[in-house]
């Protein structure tokens, strides 16, 4: 597709690929400009980040970041749509690129094929405008909401296990993970999507919700999720919203912090360094 010269300018291409989104009035030519000059940062191209990536490429997100540092393993395509079977044992960044650029050619998608810590989020969270958390593990999902707070940025948040979702968005002064979530849960109290198992169809409900929180931002329009946690059970099929404040005397975002820089979040949560998990 034929880019504009003119980025204030849509192509006739561009206003017939993002016709859905121009003729509404909440969107509009201006609106899918917003969107194309936008920069998002996916944590995780798996189970959450494969829907929400491919919704706002779609979207014609201008720039998305991919940050994960593993590779596709044939377990993952039951519920992780950026990849196919002939991409098992690829990084999951380079198979996550070439599904996106397909969906989307204008759309700049880039890799980071590293496992996040204290010493590189700052510099990668730095070029983008938003953040999206689909990690599966806790040290990584307190890291990212430090992190987030510390930079200012917007972060929206998604966790799934067995039948059940949650998602909500965390804006700078309104609250952040730390609030609804102190501290981690034991070692082992809580397993992994690898050991209980994760319902597939779950990662499109939460990843969608996700990506249009993420469109929302964006654009400057409806009511975020921020002070407000969906809880969902694909089971019942029954959703629920709980409300929550930021908390005074959140170690982070409260009135007097504790915690003012990146900490080592494998100790804070109990849990070996990568360099000593068997894999």
């Amino acid at each position: 597709m034929a880019k504009s010269k003119n980025p204030s300018i849509l192509t006739p291409e561009q206003i017939l690929r993002y016709s859905r989104h121009i003729i509404m009035p909440q969107v509009g030519g201006l609106g899918q400009k917003r969107l194309m000059a936008s920069r998002v940062l996916l944590v995780g191209a798996g189970g959450l980040g494969s829907p929400t990536a491919m919704y706002l490429a779609a979207a014609g997100v201008g720039t998305i970041g991919l940050v994960d540092g593993d590779v596709v393993d044939l377990s993952n395509l039951q519920r992780q749509l950026l990849h196919d079977t002939d991409d098992v044992g690829r990084p999951k960044v380079d198979s996550a690129r070439e599904r996106l650029q397909a969906l989307n050619p204008e759309v700049e998608v880039v890799g980071h094929q590293v496992m996040l810590t204290s010493d590189n989020i700052m510099g990668i969270i730095a070029d983008y405008d938003i953040v999206v958390n689909g990690a599966d593990n806790f040290p990584t999902r307190y890291l990212v909401n430090d992190a987030c707070y510390f930079a200012r940025k917007p972060l929206v948040d998604g966790s799934i296990l067995l039948f059940e979702g949650q998602a909500t968005v965390f804006l700078p002064g309104k609250g952040c993970y730390r609030c609804l979530y102190p501290a981690p849960p034991p070692p082992g109290a809580v397993p992994s999507c690898a050991e209980a198992g994760v319902f597939g169809a779950l990662c499109a409900t939460i990843g969608s919700i996700q990506a249009t929180e993420t469109i929302k931002l964006i654009l400057g329009i409806g009511d975020s999720m921020a002070g407000r946690l969906l809880l969902y059970d694909a089971l019942a099929m029954d959703f629920r919203m709980l409300r929550y404040r930021r908390d005074p005397k959140c170690p982070v975002c409260g009135d007097a912090p504790t915690i003012t820089r990146l900490i080592d979040y494998e100790a804070f949560c109990g849990m070996p360094t990568p360099a000593a998990v068997a894999h």
